[in-house]
């Protein structure tokens, strides 16, 4: 018997450990999804409505960045100039956190990427896209709601 810790165990214990805001965004950017059985669908990205998420200037047109929204990790897109969108940045496969590159959202754990404008998957393991999460844009911000 292995008696090494998995990866999430390690995770884990890192969290009780280390506390912080920074272990605690590991650990949501890691947290295990189960078995990929999440819908994938709705809002899943936390926050008031009229919370703002990102300045518009942030978000670089055919780019995306990595945001919060209240405490939910999200993705903020500007696919073409003056269309802003987000989807939950916890990706559907395993629950890793994507981040932008390269004009799509990309899952580093396992590969996962997914289109900018829709959070359609472009390539799994997922086989399902990212959760869209409302937003509008208020003045020079991109707010939840």
């Amino acid at each position: 018997m292995d008696a090494s810790p998995t990866r999430r165990e390690a995770l884990r214990v890192a969290g009780v450990v280390g506390g912080a805001a920074g272990t605690a965004a590991l650990l949501a950017a890691c947290s295990p999804g189960g078995s990929g059985s999440d819908s994938g669908s709705g809002d899943d990205g936390g926050g008031a409505a009229g919370t703002t998420i990102v300045p518009t200037a942030d978000v670089p047109v055919g780019g995306g960045v990595s945001a919060t929204n209240g405490d939910a990790p999200v993705v903020v897109a500007q696919p073409t100039e003056g269309e802003f969108v987000a989807f939950s940045a916890t990706c559907p496969h395993q629950g890793c956190a994507v981040a932008p590159s390269s004009g799509e959202f990309e899952c580093p754990c396992h590969g996962s990427r997914f289109a900018l404008a829709d959070g359609a998957v472009l390539q799994g393991p997922a086989t399902e896209g990212l959760a869209p999460v409302a937003v509008t844009v208020s003045g020079d911000s991109v707010v939840s709601g």
